[in-house]
C-alpha cells in the first residue's frame, strides 16, 4: 500500500533531517539514503520505506510504501511523526490533516 503525505504550498518545506528526527521520536530507527533521483528513508527492522523528492535537502511531499504484512502500529507511528511536523494526507475525498 502506498500513501502520500505533504505540506501545503504556503508552508516552508521541511529538511530531510527533520523527517528523520520526527521518525526517531516515534521510536523508529530511520536512516537517510540520498540517490541522484530522490531520497529514501529506511526504517530499521522494517521493509516499509519512505521516498521523497527533494531539492537541496528540502521536501514538501513523501510517499510511504508500506510492505505487506507489517503492523498497523508502524503505520500509526509514521502518521504521528508526520503529524508532529504539521503534514497532511490526501485520499479520494481530498486533503486531511494527519
Amino acid at each position: 500500500m502506498e500513501v502520500t503525505y505533504h505540506l501545503p504550498l504556503h508552508e516552508v518545506p521541511a529538511a530531510i533531517p527533520e523527517l528523520v528526527q520526527a521518525l526517531r521520536e516515534q521510536k523508529l530507527k530511520a536512516r537517510h539514503e540520498k540517490k541522484s533521483w530522490g531520497d529514501w528513508l529506511h526504517l530499521e527492522s522494517f521493509k516499509t520505506v519512505i521516498s521523497t523528492e527533494s531539492l537541496r535537502g528540502l521536501t514538501r511531499s513523501v510517499t510511504v510504501e508500506f510492505a505487506e504484512g507489517e503492523s498497523e502500529e508502524l503505520e500509526l507511528r509514521i502518521i504521528s511523526a508526520f503529524r508532529s511536523l504539521g503534514w497532511y494526507g490526501i485520499d479520494e475525498d481530498g486533503e486531511y490533516r494527519l
